[in-house]
């Protein structure tokens, strides 16, 4: 009995790290499994990442260096004074900078200046603060503040049959039609004179927030060159100026543009060829006495003289 017995409890414990080893092996190829997926996975986020950073050095290529630029914090009203408090810095692509946008405090503010700027034209918040939206130093906003150097400014009349006299407004740019008489040209001529000009004031607003919606213009203030204001005065003493909007300034026309009645109506005026009448050929006959007369006789002669 003790002989079997010893044989039984010595079954039992090979059997036992036989089971040991099977799971010691299940557990070594489960985690394999694991460290073998973690290992996939790890690989897919790196080459997510790498992809990600591959994706954000080609933005930052194309949008170039990006450089800290003034704008405007809040909206401001023509005529305000330009605090520091109203603007603050944010980043710009550096290829797409306005020329005149500010970037260095010390030339948007200066020490030594005994006044503000003002602000020449109504803004919204995180506009670009540019020379052409604030006066200098100390210096009132005002219709010559809105002159560029070698520009003079330059009113126009007009009424309700000048085109857009209800819809034009400060810092729109409009084209000038001339319609006139002219010599030899029936019914008279429509000649475009100047191009994308820009408007200064309407009447006595020189900044789109003082025109009501309902305001039927009657003059134009325009900046020109000084050929282009003895030019405008030329037109309007001897005929009719026509206004009409244009998008911006590079919406300038090159070329003349002009149009009169007959064109208009694509009226072609006939050509009367004159008729060729040949000359009437002079033939002269030979004379002959009868009865003592000279009769014509059918004998043609070579006429004399």
């Amino acid at each position: 009995m003790r002989r079997g017995a010893t044989a039984r409890s010595g079954t039992a414990p090979r059997n036992q790290r036989v089971s040991m080893r099977a799971v010691f092996a299940l557990v070594l190829l489960v985690g394999m499994a694991l460290a073998g997926m973690a290992v996939y996975m790890i690989q897919g986020y790196m080459a997510d990442l790498e992809g990600a950073l591959q994706q954000e050095q080609a933005f930052n290529a194309k949008a170039g260096k990006l450089v800290e630029v003034y704008v405007f914090a809040k909206p401001k009203k023509y005529g305000d004074a330009l605090a520091e408090e109203d603007v603050q810095l944010i980043y710009w692509p550096e290829n797409a900078l306005p020329k005149t946008i500010f970037r260095d405090k010390a030339a948007l503010f200066p020490e030594n200046a005994d006044s503000p700027r003002y602000i020449m034209r109504t803004t919204e918040a995180f506009e670009p603060v540019l020379a052409s939206r604030v006066t200098e130093p100390g210096q009132l906003a005002s219709l010559t503040s809105k002159l560029e150097k070698g520009k003079r400014a330059f009113a126009i009349r007009v009424g309700t049959d000048s085109g857009i006299a209800n819809f034009v407004k400060p810092d729109d740019y409009i084209d000038i039609l001339w319609t006139g008489s002219v010599a030899g040209v029936e019914g008279g001529m429509t000649r475009q004179i100047e191009s994308a000009v820009l408007v200064i004031a309407v009447d006595s607003a020189i900044n789109e927030g003082q025109i009501a919606s309902d305001t039927v213009a009657q003059t134009v203030t325009v900046a020109a060159t000084p050929e282009q204001v003895a030019r405008l005065a030329q037109a309007q003493s001897t005929g009719r100026l026509t206004l009409s909007l244009a998008r911006d300034s590079s919406e300038t026309v090159d070329g003349l543009i002009e149009t009169n009645t007959k064109d208009m109506l694509g009226i072609v005026q006939e050509v009367v060829v004159p008729e060729v009448v040949a000359p009437e050929v002079k033939k002269c006959y030979a004379k002959q006495r009868s009865g003592g007369v000279l009769v014509d006789t059918d004998v043609e002669i070579p006429c004399k003289g």
